[in-house]
């Protein structure tokens, strides 16, 4: 089981990690090596996660979501497989803790009176500079 921040925990078995060949430059050892990461967790079948969670994973994933409902997260920012793991958990483990945070209500406010003020008087003086462009009509010369 891996534990994580507000409760929640995963079971193990639950995260797969594949190893692959990374891009880039490596030298003689590029084609010989599979340092590269890719950890899959599958999201939408998962019942150790609360609905409320899931559903906010889901939203948070973007592009790494597959149709299926799986997340998928690369690591090959470092040259061994074991690092490229541990980054790959950490960003899963930084996501999922994203995900349980519950986001802070918005509390409304109100527009202060003097605000409301300024801004209806503002409206006021810009009628009145408008109004006076107009064309007098007969008689407003006097």
């Amino acid at each position: 089981m891996i534990e994580f921040t507000y409760g929640l925990q995963i079971d193990e078995k639950e995260l797969r990690f594949e190893s692959v060949q990374a891009g880039g430059p490596g030298g003689q050892n590029v084609n010989k090596v599979a340092s590269a990461v890719v950890l899959r967790f599958d999201i939408a079948h998962n019942e150790s996660l609360p609905e409320a969670v899931r559903q906010r994973l889901m939203a948070l994933a973007g592009r790494r979501l597959t149709r299926d409902g799986e997340l998928v997260i690369r690591s090959v920012e470092h040259r061994t497989q074991l690092q490229n793991r541990e980054a790959a958990l950490s960003r899963f483990q930084e996501l999922l803790e994203e995900a349980a945070r519950l986001p802070q209500k918005r509390l409304p406010t109100r527009v202060p009176r003097s605000v409301q003020e300024r801004r209806l008087s503002a409206k006021k003086a810009h009628g009145e500079i408008k109004r006076l462009r107009n064309r007098p009509v007969d008689g407003d010369w006097d």
